[in-house]
């Protein structure tokens, strides 16, 4: 499949011109596609749909330093090459320090030379991901991991803080796991955890996040939700992984149930640790009642 590049530049004749060089490269062939203003370009580059951006300084009123910026904090992680008529240090400097990967002067473009500066962007990109990837996700389960979950946190208890939205936590533990890992070994047991991690992830909306808390207990972070939202989401999560068996190498059927507790700010907690505490304590009841079910921490 070609991939895709997005042009943010507000001259017609420079994308023809771009246009062009692409029609020069001697390895792989990409569609290029345009945006002509600030506004366009923004709305575009965080759809995430492009491998690369190549992005102009000069965007009428406004520059591409400002949406470089913008679009970073918006959670964009298109490797930029940045573009300008001017070939000045300080500019250079700035570009990379607002997050393009590269900078090239417009008078001395050559099809070469922009060839080799989007590959450049596009496999420092693909780099810089694989190491955002090892420094949030776990391992085994791909979900994403304690350091993650607690940043997370923190940012969504300031959001909801400052715009008074509510937020939710329903804590998972998979109940007798450890007679798992007795009975069939630790392989085995990884199987679990990793077939577990796929099934709370698939009944999640995509602004939850699922994250591997510790051993064989998860965390899911529901998103301006408030209590009730938090059980029925801890209720579908103890539904899906009861519901069918999990087909293993040399175990085609293994029954397997999780124990849930689910608890909000700012109903049951004023803060993340209260609410991680919150969450645990519904998490325990439940275990404590027979396991294989989901409690809400205000309904203790």
């Amino acid at each position: 499949m070609t991939r895709k590049i997005l042009m943010i530049d507000d001259d017609r004749m420079q994308f023809r011109l771009t246009q062009a060089h692409f029609q020069n490269f001697r390895g792989e062939r990409f569609e290029l596609e345009w945006a002509a203003t600030y506004e366009e370009g923004m709305t575009k580059l965080l759809e995430g749909s492009y491998s690369a951006c190549l992005l102009d300084y000069q965007l009428g009123d406004r520059n591409g330093l400002e949406l470089i910026k913008a679009a970073v904090a918006g959670g964009s992680r298109t490797p930029i090459v940045f573009l300008t008529a001017e070939s000045s240090e300080k500019v250079d400097i700035e570009a990379m320090n607002a997050g393009a990967l590269d900078y090239l002067v417009k008078g001395e473009i050559t099809s070469r030379s922009l060839e080799r500066s989007l590959r450049y962007a596009l496999k420092l990109g693909e780099t810089l991901e694989a190491l955002r990837r090892l420094a949030t996700r776990d391992q085994l389960t791909s979900l994403l991991n304690r350091r993650e979950f607690d940043r997370i946190m923190a940012e969504e208890h300031e959001r909801s803080r400052r715009f008074g939205h509510p937020f939710a936590l329903v804590l998972i533990d998979i109940d007798h796991f450890k007679s798992v890992n007795d009975t069939y070994g630790h392989q085995v047991g990884d199987r679990v955890l990793q077939e577990v991690a796929a099934r709370l992830t698939k009944g999640l909306r995509d602004v939850d996040r699922a994250a591997r808390f510790g051993g064989e207990e998860f965390a899911l972070i529901i998103m301006q939700a408030d209590a009730k939202v938090a059980f029925d989401a801890a209720e579908r999560a103890v539904a899906g992984i009861r519901a069918t068996p999990l087909s293993l190498d040399g175990v085609p059927e293994l029954k397997v149930t999780v124990s849930a507790g689910a608890a909000s700010i700012p109903a049951d907690a004023g803060s993340v640790e209260a609410l991680v505490a919150a969450a645990d304590k519904a998490l325990y009841a439940a275990k404590s009642r027979g396991r294989n079910r989901a409690l809400a921490f205000n309904a203790l």
